[in-house]
């Protein structure tokens, strides 16, 4: 697989576990205090770690460092949206597009060559 792929399919599945992270204890630990909320979250985290560090090292083979953070974000906003909406029963709100029409706009200047 292309380095460029695997850095892709890394960052999806460090968002994921960021994601829920961040997040997640909102719904599931409200009757706890912020420091077990805090220490399950690392939990989490390291799996993230373990898939974002090799996906920024592969990436950073064919990718500038500009590049990988411009695709961390635009990926970060494709699995919050469904989580928000999906897992944490946000409404959908039409901002999202326009947060992803910004981010098509910073992936345009920072891919173009």
């Amino acid at each position: 697989m292309q380095p460029t792929l695997w850095t892709i399919v890394l960052l999806i599945c460090s968002n994921i576990f960021m994601t829920f992270a961040w997040y997640g204890h909102l719904k599931h630990l409200q009757d706890r205090t912020w420091y077990v909320a805090a220490l399950v979250s690392w939990g989490i985290a390291l799996f993230e770690y373990l898939l974002q560090v090799p996906a920024n090292r592969i990436g950073y083979t064919v990718l500038s460092v500009s590049q990988l953070k411009i695709m961390q974000e635009v990926i970060t906003l494709v699995v919050f949206m469904p989580f928000a909406v999906f897992y944490m029963g946000q409404p959908w709100k039409l901002d999202y597009l326009w947060a992803g029409c910004c981010l098509v706009g910073a992936v345009y200047f920072i891919f173009r060559t």
